[in-house]
């Protein structure tokens, strides 16, 4: 199924970019982002210490999709804070399991995703590409879930799909700090900590569009994304899955892949781009 959103008008399906889709004014996901926004922001900035960069790259308006490495819970909470702009993620399809979740996640903006892959994930897409036709942000974690080790994890191709099949700009958007605040299994967040968000320079898809539907020309635009979070984060990139079970070298996902990078088997995302180019 395609997300190209000419596809979609030429077929009466949806309207084009930046118009409201059938029954807009009933927003599915977010309706209750202002309060969550109008409460986040001042509470985050009085409990934290956050540090803010490269504002200056979100566009001010129309469409576009804010790739963040994923280290916390914490990461949307603090994104929805400091973005100046409506923020819409995907989050995994788990949080509905929870009745302390199923409510208001969907409802601040979070678009569950069957992380098993399939029509299920080819669903979420389809609710992200509603998204940007809106002229709004969507945020997604290209490493598909939270590192548990500090490493950045090779980038799921979702991210590039999206950017192929709508036009939208992708603005990397680094993450430090959150891990330590709140790592992963931490049932509280630490009070009165660090932490930083910068946001990279906007990546133009145009330059793959003529090959938008060939595999390779995503994973090029999802490395492009990891080489740019690696770069603004500090992170060592691991050319695996993040939560991948152990291959035929005996690496992970887990603990076991920090010491693998660590004896010098992180992979560079930016060879493949050399390459391309």
């Amino acid at each position: 199924m395609s997300l190209d959103p000419s596809a979609h008008a030429a077929a009466g399906s949806s309207p084009p970019r930046g118009e409201p889709s059938p029954g807009g004014a009933e927003r599915r996901y977010g309706r209750l982002y202002p309060v969550a926004k109008a409460i986040l922001r001042p509470s985050t900035r009085l409990l934290w210490r956050i540090k803010v960069d490269g504002l200056e790259n979100i566009p001010t308006s129309g469409p576009a999709i804010i790739s963040a490495n994923h280290i916390s819970f914490l990461d949307s909470v603090f994104l929805i804070a400091v973005l100046p702009r409506r923020i819409t993620f995907v989050g995994k399809a788990e949080y509905l399991d929870s009745w302390k979740t199923r409510y208001v996640f969907p409802n601040v903006g979070m678009i569950p995703i069957d992380r098993s892959g399939g029509s299920a994930s080819q669903s979420a897409l389809e609710a992200a590409a509603e998204v940007l036709r809106r002229d709004e942000l969507f945020g997604i974690y290209p490493e598909g879930t939270r590192s548990r080790t500090g490493l950045l994890y090779k980038g799921r191709t979702g991210v590039a799909r999206l950017a192929l099949d709508t036009g939208a700009p992708i603005i990397p958007a680094g993450i430090v700090g959150t891990d330590r605040i709140q790592p992963p299994d931490a049932r509280l967040p630490k009070l009165f900590q660090r932490c930083s968000l910068t946001f990279g320079k906007p990546i133009d898809p145009v330059r793959y569009l003529d090959r938008r539907h060939d595999p390779r020309a995503a994973r090029l635009l999802t490395d492009e994304v990891m080489f740019e979070l690696r770069e603004l984060t500090g992170q060592q990139y691991v050319d695996e899955y993040a939560g991948k079970p152990a291959g035929n070298d005996g690496r992970s996902g887990g603990s076991d892949a920090g010491a693998g990078a660590a004896g010098g088997h992180a992979a560079q995302p930016e060879a493949e781009l050399t390459r391309a180019r």
